[in-house]
């Protein structure tokens, strides 16, 4: 049975209950392990990857804990999106079906290898496309589908695999908040091609980096070719085989990230933890609508969104960062300011010269961005609030946190 909260007090200030930040030490996990592997790694003198060992220890490691074949690591979790598209090789003007809820670095990657971003409306639950969704907008030019895995929530793998199957349509997997996460008891990142983000404020870091991975060996090959400018180094007869950058990680990076490795389950299982008392002290509260992930799904909680209803908490999300903001708790309303396609990248198609290439080689549809066909992205958009999340926080951080949620809702209700 949920606990109806009581009307709050003012709770702590924030010098009494500091939050950990991800983005300092105080929520990160970086320590002793992390620090003995960099000292190997600059001990050996090899820092790069090509002839170094830690990025393909880091590599092997990360596969064999998701249970899956390859693992290509590389610059950036935008790099492994990009390693994913480039592997499936579209041709100029082939689409791509995406999310209009996520970070651009998950898009620029389909424009960069002349493909064009379609995007499916989202669940305005879990703010993840889903099989209907993506089956509403494939047309005969559909060369794959990215599916976000958005603040850790899983979308429902399942249907949309069953799409991808019938309609003989690859899946690139966005993992990059969602480490650990399941749908219907498989991992994500497992059923199609999964990327993941080594970034500052991800379940493990190593400042900038991402991963890859696949059961595909002849999507891995391409992958790692594509992160070394196409070139193979195991090659008798090396060549630069197509087009590619180089999206190499350094053995610096890969000592960090291997020490980090050891440490995501624990560092998942904190942020669940944690995020079921958040749950259990917010339930109740009117206007608050709290996450959840679907039914057989199993959340990763890279950060806790709350879906906050205006009509019951004046001003929304907006008004209730700005209470929360003056007793010292960061927070973000709409996570992204607006959906992708209203970016001006997107919008006004600045992308190489004044070509607007490759939006010139595009159906008329494909280019449909009418609000009325997008209502789960603008409803999710209006309402969510993204709250602070890592694996540093302590029982006392969320009980302030929740606290402070509470007398914020009471404040703004009560015209405060």
């Amino acid at each position: 049975m949920v606990r109806r909260p009581m009307r709050s007090e003012r709770p702590d200030t924030a010098a009494s209950v500091p939050l950990p930040d991800d983005q300092n030490a105080s929520g990160r996990s970086l320590g002793r392990e992390e620090a003995a592997l960099l000292r190997e790694a600059l001990r050996s003198g090899t820092l790069t990857s090509t002839r170094g060992r830690f990025v393909r220890a880091f590599e092997q490691r990360f596969a064999e804990r998701l249970g899956i074949a390859h693992a290509v690591a590389c610059a950036s979790g935008s790099a492994a999106v990009h390693c994913a598209v480039a592997a499936i090789d579209p041709e100029p003007g082939e689409e791509i079906i995406t999310t209009p809820i996520t970070d651009m670095g998950a898009i620029a990657p389909i424009l960069f290898q002349g493909a064009i971003p379609v995007f499916a409306d989202v669940c305005p639950c879990t703010y993840n496309v889903t099989a209907e969704t993506i089956s509403a907008v494939i047309s005969s030019r559909t060369r794959a589908i990215i599916v976000t895995h958005l603040f850790g929530c899983p979308a429902d793998m399942a249907s949309i695999m069953a799409l991808s199957i019938a309609r003989g349509i690859p899946v690139i997997e966005d993992c990059a908040q969602a480490y650990l996460a399941e749908s219907q008891g498989s991992l994500v990142g497992t059923g199609g091609t999964g990327c993941f983000s080594l970034q500052q404020g991800k379940h493990i870091t190593c400042g900038e980096g991402g991963v890859v991975v696949t059961d595909d060996a002849d999507l891995s090959r391409r992958m790692r070719l594509f992160v070394n400018k196409a070139w193979d180094y195991g090659d008798p007869r090396p060549d630069h085989r197509f087009l590619a950058p180089n999206y190499r990680l350094s053995e610096l990076q890969g000592a960090v990230a291997l020490g980090q490795l050891g440490k995501l389950d624990a560092n998942v299982a904190v942020r669940r933890e944690n995020a079921e008392l958040l749950s259990r002290l917010l339930g109740g509260t009117p206007g608050i609508g709290l996450p959840a992930a679907p039914p057989g799904c199993l959340h990763s909680w890279w950060r806790y969104c709350l879906d906050v209803d205006p009509q019951v908490i004046p001003g929304g999300p907006a008004a209730l960062a700005a209470e929360l903001r003056g007793m010292g708790i960061a927070s973000a309303p709409r996570y992204v300011q607006k959906p992708a396609f209203e970016c001006a990248v997107i919008r006004e198609r600045r992308t190489f010269g004044n070509s607007q290439w490759p939006f010139t080689l595009a159906r008329r549809q494909a280019l449909d961005y009418r609000r009325e066909r997008f209502p789960g992205a603008y409803r999710a958009l209006a309402r969510i609030l993204v709250l602070p999340w890592n694996e540093s926080y302590r029982k006392r951080h969320v009980r302030r946190l929740a606290s402070a949620i509470r007398h914020a809702c009471d404040a703004l209700a009560a015209g405060r």
